[in-house]
Order: C-alpha cells, then structure tokens, then sequence
C-alpha cells in the first residue's frame, strides 16, 4: 500500500513541476521576459546591469511616442531604446530639440543629460534629418544620446518585427524597483 501511495504522489509531483515548467516557458516566451540592461545609452533612465520586466504582447498599434522598447540584434544581442519616429513620422533634431512632423517634442526624461552638454558647452544630440519613417519602421535613440548607438548612428531604422516588447518596469536591483517611462 505504501509503494503504490508513494507512486501516486511522485507522479502527482512530477505533472505539477512538468505544468509549472511550461506555463513558465509559455509566460517567458510569449508575455513577460526579462532582460539585462547592458551599457550607459539609456542614463538616467535605466543602469546598466538592472533587470527589466518587457511586455511582449504589446501590439505595435499600442505603442506610443517615448514607449521603451527591447529591439532584436544580431545573435543574443538585444538594445533598450526609446522610440521616437512612427511609420509616417518626420523626424528631426535641431540644436537639441526633437521635431516630430514639424512640431517640438518635449523630453523631460534628458533634463539631466541636457544639463551635463551645456555644462561642458556642447550639445546632446547634435543636428539630425529631417528623416521620413517608412511603413513598418520605427526611430529609435537612447536617453544618453552622447554615448548611444541608435537610428542615427548604427542601428538604423528599426524594422517591426525586431520589436520584441516594451519595458515595463525594473525589478532588480530591489532598491530601484519602479515603472519605466
């Protein structure tokens, strides 16, 4: 009596870890994922090495201007931007302003960076397009534009299937834990 009671119980254990190892897999592939921040191109915003909570089911027609994203490189290698230009978009950088179709965007999230390039007398992001986005592209930069590789300088215009989520909040370190604008 005992073994066949021992039997039921390992069996019970094993479908329960079996089911719990493919709703992990299923969440991780298909809804949240997390990933590593890697670099300084997104300071002040995100540090490098914190751990972010990115929304893969986030339908491109519910992103919006400032959403930030995770973008598919070229092997393992993932970037955390910031879109800026929607399929459509006109976008420009004018002695540091942001000009989306004409009109200037306010971006308080590089009040700390802006105040850095005036303190050493230069300029954030420096003159840029106007670029038209084309359908299925998006323009994207880092909040560090002085140290990052983005639509203007390496990445190029990002196509929509290299979107793979977007950020939703850092859960590591504990002590930063917040949501990501």
């Amino acid at each position: 009596m005992k073994s066949s009671h021992l039997k039921v119980e390992l069996w019970d254990w094993t479908k329960a870890i079996f089911i719990a190892l493919v709703l992990a897999w299923v969440v991780k592939t298909f809804i949240f994922a997390p990933y590593t921040v890697k670099g300084e191109s997104m300071e002040p915003t995100l540090h490098d090495h914190e751990r972010i909570a990115v929304n893969k089911i986030t339908q491109t027609e519910k992103l919006k201007h400032g959403d930030i994203v995770i973008i598919k490189g070229s092997g393992k290698t993932n970037y955390v931007k910031r879109i800026i230009g929607f399929p459509g978009d006109t976008v420009e950088v004018d002695n540091d302003k942001l000009l989306i179709n004409g009109k200037q965007v306010k971006e308080p999230y590089l009040k700390e960076n802006m105040e850095e390039a005036k303190n050493s007398g230069g300029l954030l992001t420096g003159d840029m397009g106007p670029i038209v986005i084309p359908e299925k592209h998006y323009f994207v930069m880092g909040d560090n534009r002085r140290m990052s590789m983005d639509s203007r300088n390496g990445l190029g215009l990002i196509s929509q299937d290299r979107l793979v989520g977007r950020s939703e909040l850092v859960f590591f370190p504990f002590s930063s834990l917040r949501s990501v604008k």
